[in-house]
């Protein structure tokens, strides 16, 4: 598994990640809590997917697994035929930095560092990145590139923190609650750039989120409850973020 090597073929045509029966259980004393309880799912390139349910359904652990940051305790786990599952720490490095961006909540931006800064920290470890200053376009903080973070508002430093993500071109965008600390004008504002990286760079997104509005931004809208799948549906139309109802 040699995640710094090109891109090898595909387990299937456009299928980037496969999982089965993904389980994950954590132990807290005597308690055993069930996250995931065996997750079956197949996510393809250029796809625009929104993870749906309260909280406590299993969708940062699902999240947290995709991305490397955690690992399934049974269960099957691939990435373009890549077995993720089971991974040396290692290689879990390699595949988060190098085909991974995050998203999260909290921008997690570095206050001394202007926003140029704080997306170059991405691009001088990543094999083949944007400048920060296509990545900061990309996201329309073109003009802020030499701002500091406590010169933004939230919405704004939230995309630095998506330029930051994307960066790298990564083949996977993860983004867990992206406007969950934002207004709803400025929510629409961070979903635009989403859109936007999605449909122009081809990049599997997946948005976590418990808003139902947010679905129909999506191409397909997975529903999880009790760290299973409950229900997927595909939509017909996919909205822009501009004209969700929220």
């Amino acid at each position: 598994m040699h995640l710094d090597s090109p891109t090898p073929p595909p387990l299937s045509t456009g299928v980037v990640f496969e999982a089965r029966e993904l389980r994950k259980v954590y132990h807290t004393g005597e308690v055993d809590v069930v996250a995931l309880a065996g997750v079956d799912l197949d996510l393809h390139a250029g796809e625009l997917i929104c993870l749906l349910g309260a909280s406590g359904s299993g969708k940062s652990t699902l999240l947290n697994i995709l991305g490397g940051l955690d690992i399934p305790t049974t269960g099957k786990l691939f990435y373009k035929g890549w077995q993720l599952d089971g991974a040396e720490e290692e290689k879990l490095t390699l595949f988060r930095r190098n085909c991974v961006g995050f998203v999260f909540q909290f921008y997690n931006l570095i206050p001394s560092l202007t926003t140029r800064e704080n997306v170059a920290l991405i691009t001088g470890i990543s094999r083949n990145p944007m400048t920060p200053e296509e990545a900061l376009e990309m996201v329309g903080l073109g003009a802020r590139m030499d701002h500091f973070p406590s010169q933004l508002s939230g919405g704004e430093q939230q995309r630095v923190a998506i330029a930051r993500a994307i960066a790298k071109r990564p083949e996977v965008l993860l983004c867990d609650e992206p406007t969950g600390a934002l207004d709803v004008t400025t929510g629409i504002t961070v979903l635009e750039a989403v859109e936007r990286i999605n449909r122009e760079l081809g990049t599997l997104t997946v948005i976590i989120t418990h808003n139902a509005a947010m679905a129909e931004m999506a191409d397909r809208v997975l529903h999880l409850s009790d760290g299973k799948i409950i229900n997927s549906h595909r939509n017909p139309i996919r909205l822009s973020a501009s004209k969700l109802k929220w």
